[in-house]
């Protein structure tokens, strides 16, 4: 038995919302209980103990959408870099970076990924992953890392015509392998490991390769796929697919649903919502990587209109979650030149719509501090000086935390990151040896020795 004690619990459960006084009590990889701390250290004493030093004890937050693959990049100048459009960023950055990825460079992205999201009190990541250089193995390869790190994490990887007929039956096949091992790892109990399809973008998909997709998948998990992020599948789909929009193009191809995801879709159609809508798909939005790549803003406030589900993902822009909720409503708000608009909505998405895609992926009720649970809880370092109260908790975590406040991670009911420390890997040894790939990398990116 795990008691996590001496704070306030932010529970996102509506039954019981907050505890002033509270604690967690973890049994095995679920709560046991939350309750006014003084009771539950009655009720199990020798339990161990975890001091949430007067901070608040909250669920771990879910990432819906990263690449790992961009783990090595940070502080990278590419030679020849200077993109105008969207298309070149992809084609003088990113494709570059993914060509030239190995077994061992994607292992260390993994690294990097995934140590700064438990730092930043991220426990659940959902992962779009692309290695062209290196692509039969790679999901394994993340997986192994995840399991080891001790994180939650659904992966899948970036099929794509961009490379040839070679490199797409990889992507394929790896796609395929890993969701058949992923639904019998799950069969067998095992709720740390899940599996969607990948897709790049429906410029790069013909129509073969979407029939290619489906059959592959046989009807084992959901598709994760890139949608309208640039304007590239408007154009796309308008000079070379005969005019079907990028999301009926889906439909038709049988990559829908209620288990499949479509990342950023700013230039979608009203017709586009309605597909969304009916079919039950998933929207993730990333608002501070729309920004920073200057494809525009996603009409999520019309998304909410039309009852789209919207989950919140960073593309890997950032690891801290809620960086990507104080963007998202900074850009709403800009965007409908409204400053009361996007509250409900940024709340909705991480707290809630973000829950539930990790619920369905993971056979656990993720997101909440409730008997049955997943354990995945974190403690965020947050002194008050303006009174902190039940009907005020967004407001606080909006305005007064970030990613970094969190001091403490526990990821099925395992204590991964205690007092900004990590108890179950050599985090300086793993550090060093992901600065040596990462020059690797950046070497082969740039002819020179780093």
């Amino acid at each position: 038995m795990l008691i996590v004690g001496n704070g306030r619990v932010v529970t996102r459960d509506a039954q019981m919302p907050f505890l002033e006084h509270g604690a967690v009590a973890i049994e095995g990889d679920a709560i046991q209980s939350v309750g006014e701390e003084a009771e539950l250290v009655a009720a199990h004493p020798g339990a161990e103990y975890v001091d949430a030093h007067g901070g608040i004890i909250m669920p771990g937050l879910v990432n819906c959408h990263t690449h790992i693959y961009s783990g090595l990049a940070r502080g990278l100048a590419i030679k020849g870099c200077n993109p105008h459009n969207f298309l070149e960023n992809l084609e003088q950055q990113w494709w570059k970076i993914d060509r030239n990825l190995t077994l061992d460079g994607t292992r260390a992205c993994a690294y990097a990924t995934i140590l700064e999201s438990l730092r930043n009190g991220v426990t659940t990541i959902f992962d779009h992953h692309a290695s062209f250089c290196e692509i039969p193995g790679s999901l394994f390869a993340i997986r192994d890392v995840a399991a080891e790190c001790g994180i939650r994490a659904c992966l899948c990887y970036e099929t794509s015509d961009r490379d040839g007929e070679e490199k797409l039956a990889q992507a394929i096949a790896e796609n395929a392998e890993f969701a058949r091992w992923a639904a019998a790892a799950r069969e067998a109990g095992d709720h740390m490991i899940a599996a969607m399809f990948g897709g790049h973008a429906t410029f790069t998909l013909s129509d073969e390769t979407m029939d290619l997709m489906a059959e592959a998948n046989d009807g084992l998990t959901g598709f994760h796929i890139h949608v309208c992020e640039g304007m590239n599948d408007v154009w796309d789909s308008r000079e070379n697919r005969g005019g079907i929009p990028p999301v009926e193009r889906l439909l038709q191809h049988g990559l829908l649903g209620p288990d499949t995801m479509l990342g950023h879709c700013i230039h979608v159609t009203p017709a586009e919502m309605d597909i969304i809508r009916e079919t039950g798909t998933h929207v993730v939005n990333n608002p501070e990587s729309n920004m920073g790549n200057a494809v525009g803003c996603a009409p999520v406030l019309e998304f909410f209109r039309r009852g789209i589900d919207v989950c919140m993902g960073t593309d890997a822009y950032t690891h801290d979650m809620l960086e990507s909720l104080k963007t998202f409503l900074c850009i709403q708000r800009h965007n409908a030149a409204m400053p009361n608009v996007g509250w409900g909505e940024a709340m909705q998405m991480l707290f809630q719509d973000n829950a539930r895609m990790a619920s369905r992926y993971f056979g656990r009720e993720v997101g909440v501090l409730a008997p049955g649970a997943a354990a995945d809880v974190v403690v965020m370092d947050y002194p008050t000086f303006t009174p902190l109260l039940a009907d005020n908790i967004d407001g606080h975590i909006l305005f007064g935390m970030e990613g970094r406040s969190c001091r403490t991670t526990i990821v099925n009911g395992q204590v991964l990151y205690l007092d900004r420390e990590f108890t179950t890997i050599d985090e300086q040894r793993i550090d060093a040896w992901t600065l040596e790939q990462a020059k690797v990398l950046w070497g082969t990116l740039n002819g020179r020795r780093y």
